[in-house]
């Protein structure tokens, strides 16, 4: 990739196939070795699992030799994997060690966030407090659904709780964003909550006191712009579902640690060496990593590549503007109502298409939409990653075309 110049640390600019082929490598969609599932959520910070079945796609797609044997021993037996909401109030799969990471960026804001529905239901924040205390006394024998929690501590709260409890999906929005309860085993209606302190021993967690929120936020912005970079504070605010003021915080936090650091070392040896960079890429003035800007981009591997993307894929989430994924005119055909993101083909790091799949007997039925004409070694590469697909279900597969 280009590199400022030395003297002025003038701004590089980058093309949007330089970009398409940095997030895909970042985010193992390219030709590389294949990576673990805790190594991929690692990466790509976090795997979207508000719909579960959509997670394991996700893991699948970035390494068609998981298995879905393999996802559940990390989440549920190696617990090196958590669920838990995180980003937009939205569920995700973090590694375990990176748990604390995740819930000291994002706590008080989505903590706060609660608290404001609360107050319009006259609920006190000491209120919601013993709420909280009441759920973790209830979880203390073992995991529970929400519908169990809500029995246990429904006659011991007050109207006004009570009101509240009627008008909400969940009322354990504040202990999971608190990190004190996450998600146990189980999918759908048989989902349950389950104490951290007995879900994931110390052993798991960093030996580390706890993160403060501008050092988290600071440490979370920078693993976002090793996944999706180039990207601006917007864009950040946007993905981790926290406020303005917040991502711009994180930023001036990372800039001002490298700035001490610096002051601490040979200034004629670390000329230019700010962490964090701006970069020209398509239009926009945006943030990356020096390192990452520094680093030789290699082969276009990803040149031609097709991936077939899942819903909710975490790829497709990233930034504000979608403009470097999909043309304006498909967009509605790819970011629905009600904040449903369809499944996608991905060509060259855009999106070229939509697919779904259907199961019928020992078949699964793969039907495919692209937007344009596809070329016959593009067609051919959709049929691999059907194939793939229908081996990773060990189902027959059948690929359908619509117009």
């Amino acid at each position: 990739m280009p590199k400022p110049t030395a003297k002025t640390d003038s701004i590089a600019s980058l093309s949007s196939p330089e970009i398409a082929s940095f997030r895909l490598r970042r985010h193992h969609l390219g030709d590389e070795i294949p990576a673990d599932p805790v190594t991929i959520c690692r990466d790509i910070c976090g795997v979207q699992a508000q719909v579960m079945s959509a997670a394991y796609l996700q893991l699948w797609a970035r390494n068609h030799t998981i298995s879905r044997a393999e996802i559940e021993t990390a989440l549920w037996k190696s617990r090196t994997l958590v669920k838990t909401s995180l980003m937009r109030q939205t569920i995700h799969l973090v590694p375990a060690d990176e748990f604390l990471l995740y819930i000291s960026a994002l706590r008080n804001s989505r903590v706060a966030g609660a608290l404001r529905i609360m107050a319009k239901f006259g609920i006190s924040p000491e209120e919601a407090g013993a709420l909280t205390a009441l759920i973790m006394n209830a979880l203390s024998s073992g995991p529970l659904s929400r519908a169990a929690i809500t029995a246990a501590v429904r006659p011991r709260v007050s109207k006004r709780v009570r009101a509240w409890m009627e008008k909400v999906w969940s009322i354990v929005r504040i202990p999971v964003a608190e990190g004190l309860i996450c998600y146990g085993p189980g999918e759908g209606n048989q989902v349950k909550f389950i104490r951290v302190d007995h879900w994931l021993p110390k052993v798991r967690l960093p030996k580390l006191k706890p993160f403060s929120e501008i050092k988290a936020q600071s440490e979370l912005f920078r693993k976002y712009l090793r996944a999706y970079g180039p990207a601006t504070a917007n864009d950040f605010a946007h993905w981790a579902g926290i406020p303005m003021k917040d991502s711009r915080q994180a930023c001036e936090h990372l800039k001002d640690k490298n700035e001490d650091k610096n002051k601490n070392e040979d200034k004629n040896k670390n000329k230019n060496k700010d962490e964090v960079v701006q970069v020209a890429a398509e239009g926009t003035t945006c943030m990356m990593l020096r390192d990452d800007l520094r680093s030789p981009s290699g082969p276009p591997s990803d040149r031609g590549s097709v991936k077939l993307l899942p819903i909710f894929d975490p790829f497709l989430l990233a930034h504000a503007e979608k403009d470097h994924l999909v043309e304006s005119r498909h967009y509605k055909r790819v970011y629905r109502n009600q904040g449903w993101i369809s499944p996608v083909i991905l060509l060259e790091g855009k999106i070229a298409g939509t697919w779904s799949y259907k199961f019928q007997g020992q078949k699964i039925i793969v039907d495919i939409v692209p937007f344009e004409k596809l070329l016959r070694p593009i067609h051919k590469q959709i049929e691999d990653e059907a194939a793939s697909l229908a081996a990773f279900f060990n189902k027959d597969m059948e690929l359908h075309r619509s117009p």
